[in-house]
Parts: structure tokens; C-alpha cells; sequence
């Protein structure tokens, strides 16, 4: 091995060391490993799959949120909002969500209020609507008519608002579209932001990026970093060969606000968000991990959910993620808890 090999495997050992580390869950597999220089994985958790909990089967996660009470708050597109403990994510609660009608939702994006309500997105209209821990709707969110589901606009159905964030303060929100919107490049999802000046006031429609994720990808979540960034998850499928999930750092700062720009080409001068990799989840350790179809690494599955658990100095994040299972027998429920060291602004 050559001495730049050594020192480079050395660096990254020594930065991962110093600035990640987390404890693992009771019930998961306490090994820890590092996916690059900036992320390891602690611990994974299939306890989960295939289980029941009140009667509801307890999988379809496709979104995370720390709770107002420290446990984790965790949505299924299935419309089932669920309440899971902290450390053994084990559910303690659960609550049928609908639409004004009493329809079924596609929900795919939540955050938790401080007031403890919650914003939901659902990729059917798309729709971002507030409920009370009850299930009980409290209002909604407008939504531009371009990122409507055709023919209201320009979605696609299945490739709406697939990531929903809240901003440092609780003033800025953000939500991903999961695919482009016709006319738009390949590859280029619109991230659109709403603002208030206070938590106790509506939010309003803000500006709008344009985002470029890797070819065949598309955004499955995003959250808030606590600095002004992103994290974003980008996911794709192939079959016979599995998934991909790679983890972004995304800074909106100087992007350009294309909410008044009918197409974006990305070759059109417009700055698209910034993007950094911080880790392609393939590369992590397996930690012994099975799967149940072909995939890179027997540790991916359709990882589609994420929060940020808790966060230290220096740029010392701690995040869950959760695959969804679709309730397909050749797929799983499965948490993942990684350490991350985020670059410098």
C-alpha cells in the first residue's frame, strides 16, 4: 500500500473518530463503520418489518420527525401517522389520516410544530395539510399551480412533494418534488419555500430552487441541518440490481428564484442549488445486514425517510433514516442510524 493510500485511509479514520460516535439502540446490530470521511453508520433495526401494531401494519415509513415529547413522530403513505419510542423505535401510538373528504392520503413529507400539530404533505395533489395529534385537519398550505399533479399542473403523479423540512427558527419551510415537473430538465426537481415572520402566524409562498439530482435519481427527503442547509436524500431503483441512496448536503444560498421561470433546462444560466456528497450509502458497511432481493449492499433498501435526532458542535449530526417496505414481501422495514460531520459553510 502506498504511503499517500495510508495516509488518506488514516485522515478519514481520524475524522470520523473525532468528530462522529453515537450509541446504538438495544435492538439493533452495535457495529459501527465508516460510509466516507463525514459519515459512518452506527446501528441498523429490522424489528419493525412485518410487524402489527393495534391492528395497523406497521411499515410504508416514508417520513421522520423528532417529536415535541423526544420520541419519534413516523408517517406511512398509507395515511398511518405513527408514535415510535425514541431508542427501541418500537410504536407506542397510532392515527388514521384523510383529506377533507375522508380520502386516503399519499403522505410522504412531516414535521412536527412546536405547538406539537403537524405538516403533512401528500403527493395526490400535492398537498401540505396541518393536523393536531388527534388526525384532526387544521388547515393547509397554498401550493403554485405549476407543481400541481396534471392536468391541475404540471406533476407528475408519484413525483410531487416527496420532502418536507422546517428552517432554523420555524420561519422557512421547505418542500422537494420528487421528479421534475414537465418541461423542466432531466433531473431538475423544483424545491419550493414558504415563509412567516413567527411561528404563531400562516405560512406564505416563497421562493423557489431548482435542484439537479444524479442521473436516474430523484429526491426522496430532505431535512434541516440547523445551520440554513440540507440534508437530501436522493434514491433510484434498478432491477435486478437494487437501490441507490446517496446522501447530499444541499445550500440554497445564491441559487437562483425560479419561481417566475416557466422552464428550467439547467442550461439556461439559472444557479441551481449547490449540492456536496457526503456519503453513497452502498459504500457503507453491511454490518451483517440481510436482504431480501439483489443490492449493492445487503444493507440498502428503499430508503425513504430521515430526521435529524440530535445535533452536536462542530457540524455533529445525529440522523435516523427508515426504508419503505411498500408492504412488499421482498422488501423491508429497516432503521438506520448514522453519525455525521458536516463541512464548514
Amino acid at each position: 500500500m502506498r504511503l499517500r493510500t495510508v495516509l488518506a485511509t488514516v485522515t478519514a479514520g481520524l475524522a470520523v473518530a473525532t468528530c462522529l460516535g453515537a450509541a446504538a439502540p438495544a435492538d439493533s446490530r452495535p457495529r459501527t463503520g465508516s460510509c466516507s470521511p463525514r459519515v459512518s453508520i452506527d446501528s441498523y433495526s429490522d424489528a419493525l418489518d412485518k410487524t402489527e401494531f393495534q391492528g395497523t401494519f406497521v411499515g410504508n415509513f416514508s417520513a421522520l420527525a423528532v417529536d415535541t415529547d423526544g420520541g419519534i413522530a413516523a408517517v406511512s403513505d398509507r395515511s398511518e401517522l405513527f408514535g415510535l419510542d425514541r431508542v427501541s423505535l418500537r410504536p407506542t401510538s397510532v392515527v388514521h389520516l384523510a383529506d377533507e373528504k375522508g380520502a386516503q392520503l399519499d403522505s410522504e413529507g412531516l414535521v412536527v410544530e412546536r405547538d406539537g400539530s403537524r405538516l403533512i404533505s401528500s403527493e395526490t395533489e400535492p398537498s401540505i395539510r396541518r393536523y393536531s395529534r388527534e388526525g384532526a385537519i387544521l388547515g393547509s398550505l397554498p401550493v403554485p399551480e405549476a407543481l400541481r399533479v396534471a392536468p391541475a399542473g404540471r406533476a407528475t403523479r408519484n413525483l410531487a412533494f416527496e420532502g418536507l423540512t422546517l428552517g432554523p427558527g420555524g420561519r422557512s419551510l421547505v418542500a422537494a418534488m420528487e421528479g421534475p415537473i414537465a418541461g423542466d430538465g432531466a433531473g431538475i426537481m423544483r424545491l419550493q419555500t414558504w415563509e412567516r415572520h413567527s411561528p404563531k402566524q400562516d405560512f406564505r409562498l416563497d421562493e423557489q430552487y431548482a435542484y439537479r439530482a444524479d442521473a436516474g435519481l430523484g429526491i426522496s427527503e430532505t431535512t434541516a441541518t440547523g445551520d440554513g442547509r440540507l440534508l437530501v436524500l436522493e434514491r433510484g431503483f434498478t432491477p435486478g440490481i437494487g437501490n441507490t441512496v446517496r446522501l447530499y448536503l444541499a445550500d440554497l444560498r445564491h441559487a437562483t428564484d425560479v419561481s417566475g421561470v416557466e422552464y428550467v433546462t439547467g442550461q439556461d444560466g439559472i444557479r441551481l442549488v449547490r449540492k456536496t456528497l457526503l456519503a453513497d450509502i452502498a459504500d457503507c458497511p453491511s454490518l451483517g445486514a440481510p436482504a431480501k432481493q439483489p443490492q449493492p449492499n445487503p444493507l440498502l433498501d428503499n430508503i425513504e425517510a430521515m430526521a435529524v435526532t440530535s445535533r452536536g458542535p462542530g457540524g455533529r449530526l445525529q440522523l435516523l433514516l427508515a426504508s419503505d417496505d411498500n408492504q412488499n414481501p421482498a422488501q423491508i422495514t429497516r432503521f438506520y442510524r448514522l453519525s455525521v460531520c458536516l463541512p464548514q459553510h
